[in-house]
């Protein structure tokens, strides 16, 4: 009786099982299944285009010299992306998706961006960081158009902005599987604006967003500079289904209060309803992302407690990078056929690892203002990413502002250089910082001289010495 093909990976799985680590096994082989039998050819499905590649160059020569073993005849194994699994997240590559998830209702023209299967409630780590904007976003869920509307979420890349606007929706369709939902970026939202008016459908295109139920705009913030014609358009569709009662849901990297180039009445609608930032997660916060993220890829006896720990406190800028850390910690050790420690971590994290440990400026005996950057987050407790954020948080304005009174102090920088180097702040903010740096140590001999010793280390890098902080960084 002739194998399925299910059967028949199975067996070939049963063997590796014998031959390879166990973390090699759970990473790269587990999460994939048998799709099809062609010839002598088996395809196996993985979840995304790295597993495939990776499994194809690594365990495709050695599964198929299994074959004749535990089959009987040869068997070239195939490596290919499962089509279901296609559009998943590239930091999804271990992640299995929820048992049922929800599905987006098809829009008017079949044209809004498809919803993440892991962007749900359930897998959104709360924390100090975020605990707000999440409360918010799912009372909007419970009751949408009725509470926090518009509901406006700001906060860096990779802090899960996205995640919790299309959690809403996964809850709102949960709850009303009829509800019709647009789900799209400012950049698609901008350029079907303009393929309406080169193909004359502006009224198609209006109806699409005007008699949606729930609407979700992402990256809100590439509205600054755009034509009057898209703002226009903008303004009169967020009027449109506001006065209709339907919940609007934005996020953006900075508040709407500075967003530069963004018309004042559009400022003013994007705040009528909750402004919620999202904050860099704390210790505590990137350890329970960690353990959640090993739990859900059934990792928890590959990754000790130990180097989830060592991860948490050395890699601190957002969510996507502490998941990245994990599936190149996974990678690596199963490149070296090691178990996972803190000291593997600690060779396979090694780029992370020195950007935060400690600075080495290049070319020696030169001062940058990366260098300045990294010897302040340094002595704060924080990132350089942090540094160059749009947070506004205590932890990062004030290290933040003393980095660009070193920068100013140190290297004679322009006010617009400074500006664009953290973050992209326009003069009249690269001031402000300046004189309050300035009347700060005035008034705080301690903060006086933690300044002074960051800056004597700062100046053995530099080929001349510079006056102490008595100076004025604004002259």
């Amino acid at each position: 009786m002739s194998l399925s093909p299910a059967e028949v990976w199975k067996r070939l799985l049963d063997r590796a099982r014998q031959e390879l680590p166990d973390q090699t096994y759970q990473a790269w082989l587990e999460p994939t299944e048998a799709l099809s039998m062609e010839g002598g050819t088996i395809f196996v499905g993985a979840p995304d285009q790295f597993t495939a590649d990776w499994n194809e160059s690594k365990h495709g020569e050695l599964l198929s010299s299994y074959a004749p073993i535990v089959l009987g005849h040869p068997l070239i194994v195939a490596f290919r992306v499962n089509e279901e699994r296609k559009r998943r997240s590239q930091m999804d590559f271990f992640v299995s998706p929820p048992a049922t998830p929800a599905k987006l209702s098809p829009p008017l023209n079949g044209n809004s961006t498809p919803l993440s299967e892991r962007y749900t409630f359930d897998l959104f780590v709360i924390g100090k960081s975020n605990e707000l904007a999440a409360a918010a976003a799912h009372a909007v869920s419970q009751a949408p158009g009725k509470v926090y509307n518009p509901l406006f979420i700001y906060g860096d890349t990779g802090l899960g902005k996205t995640h919790l606007m299309q959690a809403v929706a996964h809850e709102t369709l949960q709850r009303s599987p009829g509800t019709r939902i647009t789900y799209v970026g400012t950049e698609q939202f901008m350029n079907e604006l303009i393929s309406s008016i080169m193909e004359r459908s502006g009224a198609e295109f209006r109806r699409r967003y005007r008699e949606t139920d729930l609407l979700l705009i992402d990256d809100v913030h590439f509205l600054k500079g755009r034509k009057e014609t898209t703002q226009e358009e903008f303004f009169h569709t967020f009027n449109a289904l506001y006065e209709a009662g339907r919940q609007i849901v934005l996020t953006s990297d900075r508040p709407p209060s500075e967003i530069a180039g963004l018309e004042g009445r559009l400022i003013s609608r994007f705040q009528w309803g909750m402004v919620a930032d999202i904050g860099l997660p704390d210790f505590e916060h990137r350890v329970a992302i960690l353990k959640q993220k090993a739990q859900l890829d059934r990792l928890e006896l590959t990754i000790p407690d130990d180097v989830i720990h060592f991860i948490a406190e050395h890699v601190r800028s957002n969510v996507r990078e502490l998941e990245g850390s994990i599936i190149k910690l996974l990678a690596y050790a199963s490149l070296k056929h090691k178990d996972i420690t803190v000291d593997v971590a600690r060779e396979a994290l090694r780029d992370k690892l020195r950007a935060i440990e400690g600075f080495d400026p290049e070319p020696l005996g030169s001062l940058t203002i990366l260098t300045i950057q990294q010897a302040v987050a340094k002595e704060w407790g924080v990132t350089v990413d942090g540094l160059r954020s749009k947070t506004r948080t205590k932890n990062l304005t004030i290290p933040r502002q003393i980095a660009m009174y070193l920068t100013r102090e140190l290297l004679s920088t322009q006010l617009v250089e400074i500006g664009n180097a953290f973050g992209g702040r326009d003069h009249s903010t690269v001031i402000h910082s300046l004189e309050k740096v300035q009347q700060d140590i005035s008034a705080d001999s301690a903060l006086k001289s933690r300044i002074n010793r960051i800056r004597g280390n700062l100046e053995s890098f530099n080929f001349r010495t510079m006056p102490r902080v008595e100076t004025s960084a604004i002259s």
